[in-house]
């Protein structure tokens, strides 16, 4: 920059006329002129320039009359000539940086691409789920239902519905109603599905385990009993939940950390309920204890013959189960820093719960919708067997299984299947 005297002296010159003694006129030529740096104008004399708007006056030691602009960056605004202030945590600087807005609010959407897919899937799931049920009470005295557990059967059920149910709540617009209802069903829907799924791998274990040594069929395996059993089992879910609403009432919150980017423009608030990602693992780690558990009797009854129980078609429920969720715990935790969170984290624990009803429901009871609607003539009443002979005839047929190498005393293989579907304690006589 050049000084006030300068450019009062160049001004001079730049219009000085000269008259000699000759009346000759001489202008002073301003193209023919070299300023420093090949500049071509003619240089301001000022030692600094205003200051554009969002930026503020910075003084150079030294020079009181003199200073530097500097922008007020990131979530700062211009607060007068000399300073920047930050923004509010729930506020963002406006375009030109002379005051603070208010960041805007969002929630995962149904027309989202995140929340379709899983809509999708639940939507089927329910019609599949309620199609299911109605052939069920259609057809509820015919051997195939009875066979089937009657009445865990519809506990079942009912979880299976409920774990497709909590996608439209993760996705429903977050209010008080909404997150007591999320913390509700979270679990809820898998807990009913894996319990009654462990009474029923726990039955079938005590019965065969049982036959090994004694003719007496053991203790509580009536349905009265199996309903008590995997009530009891329900009921500390529902426990816990009811701890989890006395310590922490549900309340909605709007996270402005979660998508507060370095460009203040592109930071959104996120609408959800107050629920840490720690709190919804601890309401599924019951459910998940649960189906490690069955996964365990599973494997157990894994050589109990599929002719007389449904060990085999739970055993590969469970492993299939099991699959999912071991996929879903990296890539829920995987993206707990990301800004997709909120997304990326509903839809992959909304579609694993959809896939967790789907194997169960595909794999225990659409092979016997099928034969009840498509082969009505397998749908037929066996003979009723006592006990001793149900568990005669399960070891057997566990033994007639085994290599002819591994057979005691060369036993020939016989055929004792009567009723692919059928639980052989369904039709025992006691």
């Amino acid at each position: 920059m050049y000084p006030t005297s300068f450019r009062f002296h160049l001004q001079s010159l730049a219009y000085l006329t000269i008259t000699n003694s000759s009346s000759c006129v001489t202008s002073l030529q301003l193209e023919e002129l070299q300023w420093p740096d090949g500049e071509q104008e003619v240089p301001i004399s000022v030692c600094s320039l205003p200051c554009k708007t969002g930026e503020r006056k910075k003084k150079v030691k030294g020079m009181p009359c003199c200073w530097i602009c500097e922008l007020c960056d990131g979530y700062q605004y211009q607060y007068d000539e000399t300073s920047c202030r930050l923004c509010a945590y729930n506020m963002r600087p406006n375009s030109n940086r002379t005051a603070c807005q208010h960041i805007p609010i969002i929630k995962l959407e149904w027309h989202s691409p995140w929340a379709i897919i899983p809509v999708f899937l639940a939507m089927i799931g329910i019609i599949a789920t309620i199609f299911v049920m109605a052939t069920f009470v259609r057809y509820n005295d015919t051997p195939i239902v009875r066979a089937s557990g009657r009445e865990l059967s519809y506990v079942l059920l009912t979880g299976i519905f409920l774990c497709y149910i909590i996608t439209f709540l993760m996705i429903a617009k977050p209010d008080v109603a909404v997150c007591a209802f999320r913390r509700i069903f979270l679990g809820l829907g898998m807990c009913i599905s894996y319990a009654a799924l462990l009474t029923k791998t726990n039955r079938i274990y005590r019965i065969f385990e049982q036959g090994k040594q004694t003719v007496t069929a053991p203790r509580f395996i009536s349905p009265t009993s199996q309903i008590a059993i995997t009530s009891s089992l329900i009921s500390v879910q529902l426990l816990g939940v009811l701890v989890w609403f006395a310590v922490d009432p549900p309340n909605t919150i709007v996270d402005y950390d979660e998508q507060k980017t370095i460009n203040p423009m592109l930071a959104r608030g996120v609408l959800k309920c107050d629920i840490t990602d720690l709190q919804i693992i601890c309401s599924l780690g019951y459910s998940i204890l649960l189906m490690v558990t069955c996964t365990i009797y599973a494997i157990k009854t894994r050589d109990v013959p599929e002719d007389f129980n449904e060990a085999k078609p739970i055993g590969f429920t469970m492993y299939t189960t099991c699959i999912v969720w071991l996929a879903f715990i990296p890539i829920f935790f995987g993206t707990a820093q990301s800004a997709e969170k909120l997304y990326i984290q509903t839809t992959t624990l909304t579609v694993s719960m959809n896939l967790s009803a789907s194997v169960a429901l595909g794999m225990l009871y659409m092979p016997k919708v099928y034969i009840i609607i498509f082969h009505p003539e397998l749908n037929v009443q066996k003979r009723k067997r006592s006990f001793k002979a149900v568990v005669t005839a399960a070891t057997m047929s566990s033994r007639l299984s085994q290599k002819p190498s591994e057979r005691p005393n060369g036993e020939a293989k016989t055929e004792l299947c009567e009723n692919p579907a059928a639980d052989p304690m369904s039709e025992y006589t006691p």
